[in-house]
């Protein structure tokens, strides 16, 4: 990271692209003097909300918007989602030759965006303390950027190295916690380990900073998005006791949304189960692109590339709210792809991004419970989740192994195209799971479509078209291919990894 004019922490840039937000009058320009933009809390707020704005709605194509990149790549990457290789922005990350390439556009996107927001928290973490206003604002000020920053190191250490608990001694990615001048020296890796102690310390500060802070719009941080991140975190580093705490206070007061709310298409922030997302407007819609590969049923999405492993549909109970999402597409040129209705854009073709849910609390609680040996438990947390799915409750075996099994597919059900597929692999010291729609005979499975004119036939059903790395070796668990790879130009500047 030596050489700024590479990575993109120049506070500046930043700066110049703070959003538009309704609580926002002012903003500086990119002519801001550094000691003025930090001169009150207020003026270093606007800090945060630029980073943020930036970190979502920018990008360096059409299939690199935002942090959305990261969340889609993970799907595209896992066991679920059947990626058309036909299709503009996804097949290469499907194939697994994406992340791993160093010198590939996305490896260099996601790497250089992950820092650059921790660059500016950093700055505000260093500066806010001495910022006009009251304590109150500045507790708010550096609560929002410690999580941010956390958030970041999060997305480090959940796909750039294997499992916590396979090695948490392993070499991951640096740690930086001081503002980056053009005198920096760029550090070697921190391993795991110091990388979850920064994350746990920064969102163990920032549920203390933010105790009195009552945010105006789930686009903003506050301590039931830090408790939903501390739970994630613990999850990842086998801390069950605290992950099940963690999750009981994030979702406490985003109840389970209900059958039809279920059915309007994730895509409005304001629904009472989102806990975080990322509001969009006709004005600041950047990151609502990501829906073009997400909704693959409204008439104006143009990939529709994210279609579902037919496999995926038999996970679910046929009277489960869930399963009438899915239909078989008789579209010309789509014929017999499985489409999964669960992401449809508003009009005008934009969509609120969810990036933390209840229902993922849900399924962390009940994870953590089992892994804890509370398998009684678990199995009434995750049966809470299925009743409100309306789907069978689980009655099945207690063994501890057999709940958590059933645990992590309903991780797979409830939470399709919301960015979990890859890093749940990682974590869990998985494998991807990819087979042909075929009978037993090696034939393709028939399915029935219905074409535009209202004509029904039988047409082969497709699912996946990827069935091994690009070496032709069998997915298995632990593979270099599951990791995102630091960017050689990185490499290059930072002598020291």
């Amino acid at each position: 990271m030596k050489k700024l004019k590479y990575i993109s922490f120049a506070l500046i840039a930043v700066i110049s692209l703070i959003s538009c937000e309704n609580d926002l009058e002012t903003a500086p320009t990119n002519q801001a003097d550094e000691a003025e933009i930090f001169k009150t809390a207020e003026s270093a707020e606007t800090v945060i909300n630029g980073t943020w704005a930036k970190f979502n709605d920018d990008g360096t194509t059409y299939a690199n918007i935002g942090y959305s990149t990261v969340l889609r790549t993970s799907d595209a990457m896992g066991s679920d989602v059947a990626v058309l290789t036909n299709k503009y922005g996804f097949p290469s990350a499907y194939a697994f030759t994406d992340l791993v390439n160093n010198t590939g556009g996305r490896s260099l996107y996601i790497w250089t965006s992950l820092y650059s927001v921790i660059n500016n928290m950093n700055n505000v973490i260093a500066k806010i303390d001495a910022a006009e206003g009251t304590q109150e604002k500045k507790d708010q000020v550096k609560g929002q950027a410690k999580a941010l920053r956390a958030f970041c190191y999060w997305n480090l250490a959940s796909f750039y190295q294997f499992s916590y608990l396979k090695d948490k001694n392993a070499p991951t990615a640096p740690i930086y916690t001081e503002p980056a001048t053009t005198n920096s020296v760029g550090k070697k890796k921190a391993t795991l380990e110091e990388i979850y102690t920064l994350i746990k310390s920064d969102l163990t500060d920032a549920d203390q900073l933010l105790q009195n802070y009552t945010r105006n719009n789930k686009d903003k941080i506050d301590r039931s998005v830090v408790n939903g991140l501390l739970a994630r975190v613990y999850l990842n580093t086998g801390q069950w006791t605290n992950a099940i705490a963690s999750a009981k206070i994030a979702r406490t007061g985003f109840p389970l949304m209900n059958t039809e709310k279920y059915k309007e298409g994730f895509n409005d922030i304001t629904n009472g189960e989102w806990i975080w997302g990322h509001a969009q407007t006709q004005e600041q819609s950047g990151e609502s692109y990501a829906f073009h590969f997400l909704d693959v049923s409204s008439s104006g999405s143009y990939y529709y590339s994210f279609m579902a492993d037919p496999y995926f549909k038999d996970l679910f109970d046929t009277n489960d709210i869930r399963s009438s999402l899915f239909s078989w597409d008789g579209l010309p040129g789509r014929e017999g792809l499985l489409r999964y209705a669960k992401f449809k854009f508003k009009a005008n073709l934009i969509a609120d991004i969810v990036f933390m849910r209840a229902a993922e609390m849900y399924l962390i609680e009940a994870e953590a419970e089992a892994r804890s040996g509370n398998v009684a438990n678990a199995v009434t947390v995750l049966n809470q989740l299925k009743t409100a799915r309306k789907a069978n409750v689980y009655t099945g075996s207690l063994a501890q192994n057999d709940v958590i099994k059933e645990v992590l597919i309903e991780r797979r059900k409830e939470l399709f195209g919301e960015g979990f597929s890859l890093s749940d692999i990682i974590r869990t010291q998985g494998k991807v799971e990819r087979k042909a729609f075929v009978n037993t005979s090696g034939q393709p499975i028939q399915v029935q479509i219905t074409t535009p004119d209202g004509t029904v036939k039988t047409v082969n059903g497709r699912g996946h078209s990827i069935f091994a790395f690009p070496d032709q070796s069998a997915f298995t668990p632990d593979s270099r291919y599951y990791l995102f790879s630091i960017p050689q130009k990185e490499i290059e500047n930072n002598p020291n990894l």
